[in-house]
C-alpha cells in the first residue's frame, strides 16, 4: 500500500502504527453484544503487538471465552504480564502486573492468542464485578455443559472448567478473594444464562427453596416433553426465562407454545419470567413463585 492509502481516513487506527478496515454499517445487534464484538476485535488486533510474556486477561479474556457478564463501560482491552515484567501501556489498553503463580495462561483454541484460562479469568473478575449475582453467573457459565436435551441428548460442548478448577483458582491475598469464596457455594451446572442465575439467586435470597436447573420433563409413558430452565420438580412448578430470542425467533416461539401446552396437560404450572421481572421488579417474580408454592403445598 502506498503512504496515501495507509493514511486514508477510511482505515481505522486502533493502536499506534496499526491500520484496520473500517467497520461496516451497524446491524440490529443488542448494544451489549455490539460492544463485546468491538472489544473482541480490538483484542485480535492487539495480538499483533503482544510480547511473549503478555496475555489477555480480566474482562477481555472473559469476553473471548464467552463468560456471562453485564455490559461494562470500560472498552479498553486488559493485557497482563507476570512479575517482574512491566505492564503494557498505551491508548486503549489497561495493563496489569500479576503474580506468576496466581494465573494459568494458555493459548485460546480458536483465536490462537495467549489468554488467562477460564478459571483464572473468573478469579480475576472477583475484583471487578460488583454484584455478587454476577460473579456467580460468570462461574455458572464456565461450568455449564451445552447439551441437547432429552433421553438421547448429546453433549454439544464441554464445560470451560469445573467447580474444582474454580476453587483452585482463588488465590490468597488478591483483591476480590472474599467475594469469590462467597460466590463459590452458589455455583451450579446446568445454568445457561445470566438471567437464569439471577432468577435462582433472587428466589434463594427471598427465603424460597432453591429450584433445580436444566430439568428434563417426561410424560407418564416416558416420552420426552421438554427441558425447563428452573423447576420445583416434586411440585411440578417450572420457571422459564423468556429472552428476546424466544419472542423474535418464530420457530423458537412455536416450540415454546407446544412445550408449555404439554406441560400444562401434565399438571405443571409454568411461570414465564421476563428480563424486567429479574432486573427491575424482582418483587413480582418472588410474589408469583411464592404463590405457586403455596398453592401446590
Amino acid at each position: 500500500m502506498s503512504r496515501r492509502e495507509i493514511d486514508h481516513p477510511s482505515l481505522q487506527r486502533p493502536f499506534y502504527a496499526l491500520r484496520a478496515p473500517a467497520d461496516g454499517a451497524e446491524d440490529a445487534k443488542h448494544a451489549a453484544e455490539a460492544r463485546r464484538d468491538a472489544i473482541r476485535q480490538a483484542a485480535e488486533r492487539f495480538a499483533v503487538y503482544m510480547q511473549a510474556e503478555e496475555f489477555v486477561s480480566h474482562t477481555t479474556a472473559a469476553i473471548l471465552w464467552g463468560i456471562a457478564m453485564p455490559m461494562l463501560r470500560d472498552e479498553r482491552i486488559h493485557v497482563s504480564v507476570p512479575a517482574p515484567h512491566r505492564a503494557p501501556r498505551g491508548a486503549g489498553v489497561r495493563g496489569h502486573q500479576l503474580k506468576a503463580a496466581g494465573v494459568v495462561v494458555m493459548e485460546h483454541p480458536e483465536l490462537g492468542m495467549r489468554v488467562s484460562d477460564p478459571a483464572s479469568t473468573w478469579a480475576l473478575l472477583g475484583g471487578i464485578l460488583r454484584h455478587p449475582y454476577d460473579l456467580v453467573a460468570a462461574a455458572d457459565s464456565i461450568v455449564w455443559v451445552d447439551r441437547v436435551a432429552g433421553p438421547f441428548g448429546r453433549m454439544v460442548a464441554p464445560a470451560l472448567a469445573g467447580i474444582d478448577d474454580l476453587t483452585r483458582s482463588i488465590p490468597s491475598g488478591r483483591r476480590g478473594v472474599v467475594a469469590l469464596r462467597s460466590a463459590l457455594p452458589y455455583v451450579r451446572t446446568g445454568v445457561a444464562s445470566r438471567p437464569e442465575t439471577w432468577t435462582r439467586l433472587t428466589l434463594i435470597d427471598a427465603g424460597l427453596p432453591e429450584p433445580a436447573t436444566d430439568v428434563d420433563v417426561y410424560d407418564p409413558a416416558g416420552e420426552f416433553v421438554g427441558c425447563v430452565d428452573l423447576a420445583y420438580v416434586s411440585l411440578r412448578i417450572a420457571m422459564e426465562y423468556e429472552g428476546d430470542h424466544h419472542r423474535t425467533d418464530p420457530a423458537q416461539w412455536q416450540r415454546d407454545i407446544e412445550k408449555h401446552d404439554r406441560l400444562a396437560e401434565l399438571g405443571w404450572r409454568v411461570i414465564r419470567v421476563t428480563r424486567s421481572m429479574v432486573f427491575d421488579d424482582p418483587g413480582t417474580l418472588i410474589t408469583r413463585v411464592r404463590a405457586a408454592l403455596r398453592d401446590r403445598t
